[in-house]
């Protein structure tokens, strides 16, 4: 999950000021951060496609209902790994396109800051109760919480080092070719059952793609205050499967606090691992009409303990003030142990965000 180019090149820093200068217009007229209601379920694109009740709502619109979106990422960070030198960054500059009508959805997806600009292309089709659904094209295997979560909903500027080892080192879950169905029972603890075949991994030096993978997920809430999911990835899974991993997560609701946590483990080219990741943030209304801020600490864990032994780990704790659904500051700082590291080392940034 690359953090995208530098600032350095004048079109992309016009284009983050331009849009991050226009925030208040976007967001004069939108809900309170605080009050805006968090999607119940992980989206298989960064933007969520239309709610079951978002459609029932606009069902007197008849024919296709197309809405564009994008957003804007600026961070400035400084890491203790390379003397603190200040590293500027545009890490997203996203853009796309949603069409929706009473069955079909669609969504295309680009980010302007990426080597790899397509992001999300593809269609869901549902039947009239919005129990069953197939998608296809490109978009996330249904695989690790961390990385299904929304980068905008996600309180963390970055993912951790946990699921970008995973899927940058080891290819296990992320955006994939593939086709995938989809089980909703709304009635019976929200139950959500996801899998489906995806796309392999193409090797690097010889440029050999190899066979298809496999993913599944399985989440439910069966209290209000309480979401529960387990998942899993299989590679090469029609020619016995070579690597493997699976997960389980958990998540509390508690107003404005959120406590997560999510346990990986599995079989890589390097022998076993295990994973545990734990992020807990709280969400404050202010005086000020639309801003919040919102506290942020997590914790991530990866050991590898197979023939190559080794460790990492993750401490990040910060500050987000958040305007409407639409603007948000962050200030975070990390120590961590990454993969291929030395010694521990701090990382302080600062990341202005805007979408719309």
């Amino acid at each position: 999950m690359g953090e995208g180019f530098g600032v350095g090149k004048g079109r992309r820093a016009v284009l983050a000021s331009v849009l991050l200068l226009g925030m208040p217009v976007w967001a004069a007229e939108q809900k309170p951060a605080a009050d805006a209601a968090k999607p119940e379920a992980t989206s298989v694109g960064e933007e969520p496609l239309p709610s079951d009740a978002e459609k029932a709502a606009g069902e007197e619109k008849k024919g296709l209902r197309v809405r564009p979106f994008g957003r804007v990422f600026a961070r400035v960070s400084a890491d203790e790994r390379n003397a603190f030198e200040r590293s500027l960054s545009i890490p997203s500059a996203r853009v796309g396109l949603a069409a929706s009508l009473s069955h079909v959805d669609a969504e295309v997806t680009a980010d302007l800051s990426s080597k790899t600009m397509l992001k999300d292309a593809y269609l869901r089709v549902s039947d009239g109760k919005k129990r069953l659904r197939l998608y296809g094209g490109q978009f996330k295997a249904p695989f690790l919480a961390r990385e299904l979560e929304s980068a905008w909903q996600l309180p963390l500027m970055r993912r951790g080092l946990v699921a970008d080892y995973l899927e940058d080192e080891h290819d296990l879950g992320g955006r994939r070719l593939g086709l995938m169905g989809e089980v909703s029972l709304k009635n019976v603890w929200k139950l959500k059952v996801s899998g489906g075949v995806f796309q392999g991994a193409k090797d690097d030096d010889t440029g050999v793609r190899a066979s298809e993978d496999a993913a599944l997920r399985v989440s439910a809430r069966p209290l209000k205050f309480l979401s529960v999911g387990a998942s899993t990835y299989l590679t090469q899974v029609f020619q016995g499967t070579r690597h493997h991993a699976v997960a389980a997560d958990t998540t509390l609701h508690l107003g404005g606090l959120e406590v997560s946590g999510e346990y990986v483990n599995g079989r890589l080219a390097v022998g076993t691992f295990s994973a545990q990741l734990g992020l807990a943030s709280y969400t404050l209304p202010v005086g000020l009409e639309g801003w919040a801020l919102q506290p942020v600490v997590g914790a991530e864990s990866l050991q590898l303990q197979g023939p190559l032994k080794a460790r990492g780990y993750g401490l990040v704790g910060g500050l987000n003030v958040l305007y409407s659904e639409h603007f948000k500051a962050q200030f975070q700082a990390e120590r961590a142990l990454r993969p291929g590291d030395e010694a521990p080392g701090f990382e302080y940034s600062l990341q202005l965000a805007t979408r719309f």
